[in-house]
């Protein structure tokens, strides 16, 4: 049984396999996801590397996109074949590129498809099959409809929803802006909890320090961390102390980095470049003396040619 207490959202151009080794190091008991890929990446694209991960960042989560429930099905196959933890559908993104493919948040509007597509997954493996979405779209934001929803795909076999307390407007604003402008409603994901208490719900949105996960916890089975995780990932480091060690001390920042080098030499040795890995620990430091100075130095030196660990060494004196 998955610990769903603590989790990191999927996010696109950021939870990548890099940036989940990073946090595991951080975090070892938080649950982690993967960015959304679409069924169509994974059936015509480079399967490996979409799906290849350490055994390290064990326990994590595969989020698929797509709507169709036979390339749903392939691609949980492939995710039982690669060893993910759970596979969680994407009811959640509001972006056009989503939309035009008929996945993400405007599959709210048709939940007898979602519950099609995770019955169709839940065929083939025996990892839970979980669905991310938000508590609306749209003007079909009423709680009547949200209930519904969550009726119809519980009935199919899922009884884990990780809900996004904000609806999304799928005409008239960014991702961007449908992640900060629509109000947040902890209340009506605390109340379904309460009218399916059942399920395991998870909330997600806005939710930034321990102080916030505590307020949420008594009310959901869970909370999942979002931008906050990226920017300032040493929050983990609280978290893992907080709510899964009864013992010890915070691993320093210092220390991750010399626990992350390693991992960045066999990287370089494959030839990924050092920019592509560093962009993701720049919040490392944030709040503390010498924090621009580490994001500067690693910004200006991660991309040059032949750069190396020589580049968090430097980066580190800035920080001491």
């Amino acid at each position: 049984m998955l610990d769903r207490r603590i989790s990191i959202a999927p996010m696109m151009d950021c939870t990548d396999r890099h940036e989940r080794y990073f946090l595991r190091l951080i975090a070892p008991h938080v649950l982690l996801y993967t960015e959304m890929i679409t069924t169509g990446a994974l059936i015509h694209g480079d399967t490996k590397r979409f799906l290849a991960f350490d055994p390290l960042e064990h326990p994590v989560a595969l989020q698929l996109g797509g709507s169709d429930p036979t390339a749903l099905k392939q691609c949980a196959t492939m995710a039982a074949d690669y060893g993910y933890d759970e596979i969680n559908l994407n009811v959640g993104c509001p972006s056009d590129r989503v939309k035009s493919g008929r996945f993400g948040a405007c599959l709210m509007q048709d939940p007898v498809l979602v519950a099609d597509c995770v019955a169709s997954m839940s065929s083939v493996v025996t990892m839970p099959v979980t669905v991310k979405c938000r508590i609306g779209i749209d003007h079909q934001d009423s709680y009547e409809e949200l209930v519904h929803f969550i009726q119809t795909i519980a009935a199919a076999g899922c009884d884990v929803f990780i809900i996004h307390a904000r609806k999304a407007w799928l005409n008239g604003l960014s991702p961007k802006q449908n992640r900060d402008i629509p109000p947040l409603r902890y209340d009506v994901v605390h109340q379904i909890k309460k009218d399916f208490p059942h399920l395991k719900i998870v909330v997600n949105g806005g939710i930034k320090t321990c102080a916030e996960i505590d307020a949420q916890l008594p009310h959901v089975d869970g909370v999942m961390i979002g931008r906050e995780a990226y920017a300032n990932p040493y929050l983990l480091a609280e978290i893992e102390k907080k709510y899964f060690a009864d013992e010890g001390e915070m691993m320093s920042r210092h220390s991750i980095i010399e626990k992350f080098i390693p991992y960045l030499k066999v990287q370089l040795d494959n030839k990924i470049k050092l920019s592509s890995i560093t962009r993701h620990i720049l919040g490392l430091f944030q709040g503390q003396q010498g924090a621009r100075l580490w994001r500067r130095y690693i910004s200006e030196n991660a991309h040059k040619n032949g750069a190396g660990i020589e580049v968090l060494q430097r980066a580190m004196q800035e920080v001491l």
